[in-house]
């Protein structure tokens, strides 16, 4: 299976699947070590996690978007293990040097915490669009470091 597959058969429908290709196509917001996938063991790909540039308030970040895991195999821990090695991923860019210290992302308030992710309100930053407040959470790779607040500035490909 590839990606396409994976994310339009985890959300039902092509509109997750046509971002990638969009966030893909965006040298600016595209990181090529920060799309990850999960493949089962005939290689296959069965999940699948995405970090892009953003800004907060100005200053460099990471958007968590899409997450996918194909249906047979939601709640497995599919999606905790893409999603781990997404952020470690993103972590080991900044232990190198990066400036994209904060991620944020649109998701599930039961999900992401188990990460580390708090809610945005906490630290000051909003998105340009109506959403739940428990919904929209961040995360700092380096908790030594600082992290901007604002208001989240997604790619062009996110439509806002």
């Amino acid at each position: 299976m590839r990606i396409r597959q994976v994310v339009t058969d985890a959300f039902g429908q092509p509109d997750e699947a046509d971002l990638v290709d969009a966030l893909r196509a965006d040298v600016r917001a595209w990181i090529p070590e920060l799309s990850i996938v999960a493949t089962d063991g005939d290689g296959l790909v069965v999940g699948f996690a995405l970090l892009t540039r953003c800004r907060v308030g100005a200053e460099p970040a990471l958007a968590l978007a899409p997450c996918a895991v194909v249906g047979d195999l939601q709640n497995t821990g599919v999606g905790t293990a893409v999603t781990a090695a997404a952020l470690d991923a993103a972590r080991s860019r900044v232990t190198e040097g990066a400036d994209e210290n904060l991620v944020v992302v649109l998701g599930h308030p039961e999900f992401y915490p188990r990460f580390g992710f708090r809610r945005a309100s906490e630290a000051g930053i909003t998105a340009s669009f109506e959403v739940p407040d428990d919904a929209l959470m961040y995360l700092a790779l380096d908790p030594d470091r600082s992290i901007p607040s604002g208001v989240i500035e997604y790619p062009p490909a996110f439509g806002v």
